[in-house]
């Protein structure tokens, strides 16, 4: 008689009572071939240990679930819980006021099929003990991918020797307030810089913050007034010192750094480190919601709380002074990603503090190559996923300079030239598109580029679209900020002036790959004779309509300001265009894409990883690689209603 195989998810963290409880409870179930479950059997966990069940919601096929006899895995096979609502295909695109009844899934054999079904109540009972098939089991995305996050940090469970783990994959997660913070010691600007070095030696700190001359007036004149406290460190005294300055009648004021970093409590670990890799600081003031700062947070003790060594790849960046210097480091990123990936950190994590470590490479490489007037006249930017800060893998380069109005040298093409084949040399390939510096169209003065970017508003060409969305992803890297400022100012103005028109023309593009279904039935297998090609186009089925469809929501509501797409959720769910739940679930769908992505990667010679095998994944994959497609179906869905789209 068949039986449940322990070693697979989700019954492989059950403990030995667990267990012999699941046995008491399960029976098999036979099913002929287009017999379906009956409404009264949609109460229990299913297993299928021989056959084909086809998943249905009123009569539009959702997914397969398939014995192991399919899978290149053997006992791998997948499981489904017939009381899960489709609540991510129904509820989800439908505002909250209407009370739209929630229609049941069905699931009939598609060839004789052997079950295992497992009494739905037991089921419960453990999940209400063990979290670990809670979280399997959930109906709740994110807690699955966090299940699977889990799984991929530690391939061999325990449910005892968990806690570890778990505490590795949210620690990024934590706010920066349950890190050990230094206290707050405040001195007058007008305070000599003895009377702040007796205070740092006396409460044995490193620094002082600094409260302003007219402080009292400046509370006036500001909504946040704490953020006007500077900071004073040791290095600052010494330099006054070098200065040959008195410390007992130099004033705190000459010497503390005004231009404050903050962090808020609430803010996550991640958030913190992100900051102090790309501001190159090692302390930030911590402010609660008051407005007040509630400690300062030290570059060391967060790297204790934490044992995160991105930071070091930041040093190895910044003491380049060489191309071969710089490969190391980059080098050192990949194994970087690499270690995260395995820890079972999120993905969105690992990402933005990639972004933030290549922008580093960049700036490096710009400085080896450029002398200093045509960084302080010139804007660097990244484009694409690299802008959005989604970027994983070392893919084509997207990247862009912006001339202040009135510059000229004559190396720059030259410079440009030099700048995207040492990138190439450093694995980061040309891009195919040719959107890159070496491009004019991507190499102008400030006026050009407006005007060019004025153009694509004007015209249905499909590669203005490419280059708008482009541009709509465009980062900063090094250089004046405040001209990639002026671009999206008037990215903003060309968008009023377009045709009303054009932003649902700019949406065809999310739809035009077509349906889940034609994605997910490739992997079902031709009854009795060979399989068809199973591999799913991650980037065209999952990433890219998420992405355009997002960045078209955005750019309809004149969200012009963030390029990435978390930020881009956060602005519209704060218009009211998204609320959180969905705009979590379509976060969570994204960055499942881009793990998976990156598992190919790391662990075939496919380096742009887009394909993807669903017979090579764990039957939990497969289950969340099905939902996250349904979430790209019903997104597509919402936008083809929204914009009135009548693409298949």
């Amino acid at each position: 008689m068949p039986h449940l195989d322990f070693t697979q998810p989700p019954f492989d963290v059950l403990s030995l009572a667990e267990r012999q409880s699941i046995r008491k409870n399960t029976k098999i179930r036979y099913l002929a071939r287009d017999e379906i479950l009956p409404a009264a059997d949609l109460q229990y966990l299913y297993v299928v240990i021989k056959g084909q069940i086809e998943q249905s919601l009123g009569g539009e096929f959702v997914a397969s679930y398939l014995s192991s006899n399919h899978s290149d895995e053997p006992n791998n096979n997948d499981w489904f819980d017939s009381r899960r609502l489709p609540e991510s295909l129904i509820k989800i695109g439908v505002p909250e006021s209407e009370d739209t009844p929630i229609q049941p899934y069905q699931f009939r054999a598609s060839e004789e099929t052997l079950l295992l079904q497992v009494d739905g109540a037991t089921v419960d009972k453990i999940s209400a003990q063990n979290h670990l098939v809670r979280q399997m089991l959930s109906d709740k995305l994110p807690e699955r991918l966090k299940a699977l996050r889990q799984r991929r940090s530690n391939k061999t469970l325990d449910p005892a020797g968990y806690t570890h783990q778990q505490e590795v994959q949210q620690i990024m997660l934590q706010p920066v307030i349950d890190v050990h913070l230094l206290p707050v010691h405040i001195v007058d600007a007008n305070n000599s810089l003895y009377e702040a070095a007796r205070i740092m030696t006396k409460a044995g700190l490193k620094h002082v913050l600094v409260r302003p001359l007219n402080y009292v007036e400046n509370i006036r004149d500001t909504e946040q007034p704490k953020l006007l406290l500077g900071i004073l460190t040791d290095t600052d005294i010494c330099r006054a010192v070098s200065d040959r300055q008195d410390p007992a009648i130099t004033l705190c004021q000459r010497y503390a750094n005004f231009n404050l970093r903050t962090i808020k409590a609430t803010d996550e670990i991640g958030d913190a480190l992100l900051t102090m890799t790309r501001y190159r600081i090692h302390r930030l003031p911590v402010i609660d919601s008051s407005g007040d700062v509630v400690g300062v947070l030290g570059q060391s003790d967060m790297l204790a709380h934490i044992g995160h060594h991105s930071q070091l790849i930041s040093i190895q960046i910044e003491q380049a002074t060489d191309l071969p210097s710089l490969d190391t480091a980059v080098e050192l990123i990949g194994r970087y990603i690499r270690a995260q990936h395995q820890n079972g950190v999120k993905i969105g994590n690992i990402s933005r503090m990639v972004q933030t470590l290549n922008a580093q490479v960049f700036t490096k490489l710009w400085q080896l190559i450029v002398p200093d007037e045509v960084i302080s006249n010139t804007c660097l930017i990244v484009m694409g996923s690299e802008g959005r800060g989604e970027q994983i893998m070392r893919t084509d380069q997207d990247n862009a300079l912006i001339i202040r109005d009135g510059y000229t040298h004559p190396d720059l093409a030259q410079f440009a030239d030099t700048f995207n084949n040492h990138l190439a040399t450093l694995g980061y390939p040309l891009c195919d598109g040719n959107i890159m510096m070496t491009n004019p169209m991507w190499r102008q003065p400030l006026k050009q580029f407006t005007a060019q970017i004025g153009s694509w508003f004007k015209n249905t060409d499909p590669m203005h679209g490419i280059y708008l969305s482009a541009i709509m992803d465009g980062e900063y890297v090094c250089g004046d900020e405040t001209l990639l400022t002026q671009v999206r100012q008037h990215l903003r103005m060309a968008h009023r002036q377009a045709d009303p028109m054009f932003v649902r023309q700019f949406a065809r593009a999310a739809l035009q790959f077509g349906d889940v279904n034609q994605w997910w039935q490739k992997f079902v297998p031709l009854i009795g004779g060979k399989s068809i090609s199973a591999d799913i186009d991650l980037k065209k089925a999952g990433i890219f309509p998420l992405v355009h469809g997002i960045r078209t929501l955005a750019l309809e509501n004149n969200i012009l300001d963030v390029p990435s797409t978390k930020e881009r959720l956060k602005a519209l769910v704060k218009a009211h265009v998204l609320n959180q739940e969905r705009a979590d679930t379509l976060l969570e769908a994204l960055e499942f894409f881009m793990a998976q992505r990156l598992s190919v990667a790391l662990s075939t010679e496919d380096k742009q990883a887009r394909q993807v095998d669903p017979t090579t994944l764990t039957a939990l994959e497969r289950d969340l690689l099905k939902e996250c497609l349904a979430v790209v179906k019903s997104f597509k869905n919402q936008l083809r209603q929204h914009y009135q789209l009548e693409i298949a």
